[in-house]
């Protein structure tokens, strides 16, 4: 089995585009700013493909934290995360990547 050891990292606190290259999402970390909704990324920007969602509540205290299985989820554009709330107040996401 081979090891993959080129993962990066990005850290968004406000809706935007968070990698700007093709890519495979490998995991996330998330908390929320204090709004509950959904994190929404989505492959091409602001009205591309979603790839995946999920909820957070609006509770601050309980960060978590995903690894995704297998290869990851490929974005063949970028990586466009969509956040509930506004900053300072959204959901703050850390992604990793490669």
């Amino acid at each position: 089995m081979a090891m993959q050891t080129d993962v990066k990292a990005a850290h968004i606190e406000e809706t935007g585009t968070i990698v700007s290259e093709r890519t495979r999402l490998k995991g996330y970390q998330c908390i929320s700013g204090g709004t509950a909704g959904d994190v929404i990324f989505r492959d091409g920007g602001a009205s591309g493909v979603i790839r995946l969602r999920f909820n957070v509540p609006n509770n601050t205290n309980n960060p978590f934290a995903n690894i995704i299985p297998g290869e990851g989820i490929v974005f063949t554009t970028n990586i466009h995360v969509t956040v509930p709330g506004t900053a300072p107040n959204a959901a703050k996401i850390t992604v990793f990547y490669g």
